[in-house]
């Protein structure tokens, strides 16, 4: 995937459908109906619940698309381009890439802000919906302006979509994982 994207600004169809699909698909992988005592099931101590999981990724989804609305108000800066296009493939890989193991920030770490299951997943809901609005309606030119990330330094506005796509995936394996545990709860 070539990291030049439409001149004129607008998404092209191709990355556009990608984005959608790995929002729309990585949300349904994130709902499952699930027990309370299933969604406050922690593999160790140290690991996060599928609740936690999916608070996590809601608070980490309303960061990233805060920063790039804030990203789109400043300057382009299309000269990080070709920087950019290097790291496509660490973008697009970052769901199966769960041996790398990324810290999160401790503001996107989960607190219990959404203790009831009914009320996280609208918040999960809410929160996609609004992303996918964005890239469906934007016309900004995601490609020239840029914001970092913890690992992977400089990405552009339109990886940040594809980032939060794939991060949902992520931790919809990491879901899966906890599933698979034995001691996990049968409904």
């Amino acid at each position: 995937m070539a990291a030049t994207g439409n001149p004129m600004g607008k998404m092209e169809p191709r990355e556009q459908k990608l984005i959608l699909d790995q929002l729309t698909s990585s949300e349904a992988r994130l709902l499952a109906g699930l027990t309370q005592q299933q969604w406050s099931f922690r593999e160790t101590p140290e690991r996060w619940s599928i609740a936690e999981n999916i608070e996590h990724v809601i608070v980490l989804e309303n960061f990233i698309t805060q920063s790039i609305a804030k990203a789109l108000e400043g300057p382009a800066h299309p000269e990080k381009k070709i920087l950019a296009a290097e790291k496509e493939s660490l973008v697009l890989g970052l769901a199966n890439s769960r041996n790398v193991k990324i810290k999160a920030r401790e503001a996107a770490h989960p607190m219990g802000r959404w203790p009831d299951p009914a009320e996280l997943i609208s918040e999960l809901r809410k929160t996609r919906a609004r992303t996918i609005v964005f890239a469906t309606e934007t016309q900004a030119n995601l490609r020239d302006h840029f914001f970092p990330h913890v690992a992977f330094g400089d990405l552009d506005c339109y990886q940040w979509l594809v980032v939060l796509g794939q991060h949902g995936f992520r931790h919809a394996f990491q879901i899966e994982e906890i599933k698979a545990d034995p001691e996990y709860p049968v409904s």
